[in-house]
């Protein structure tokens, strides 16, 4: 089951999400999502739990949870959505 977490803690790091949800159930991966230009986290990551009866009891019981002084969301991560390309140009010409 992949989970989506956001409203954490800018110094939330991939080891302490997966520590997190690793109380609830066996974890295979734990990623904050960073910022590419400033390397800083963005707020919001992703944990892929290995049994959905497990990810449903960690989502249920974290979401609206405070975390490292702030207050967690947490739910089932929605299929990611293909976006058009974009080449760096404004598609838009003047």
């Amino acid at each position: 089951m992949n989970i989506y977490i956001s409203g954490l803690s800018f110094g939330t790091n991939d080891a302490d999400l997966n520590e997190l949800f690793s109380a609830y159930g066996e974890t295979s991966s734990a990623k904050v999502i960073m910022d590419r230009e400033t390397g800083r986290s963005r707020g919001f990551g992703f944990v892929e739990m290995t049994n959905d009866a497990e990810g449903q009891k960690a989502i249920d019981e974290l979401n609206g949870a405070e975390y490292d002084q702030k207050t967690i969301s947490v739910t089932v991560a929605r299929p990611r959505e293909e976006r058009p390309r974009n080449n760096g140009y404004n598609s838009r010409r003047y």
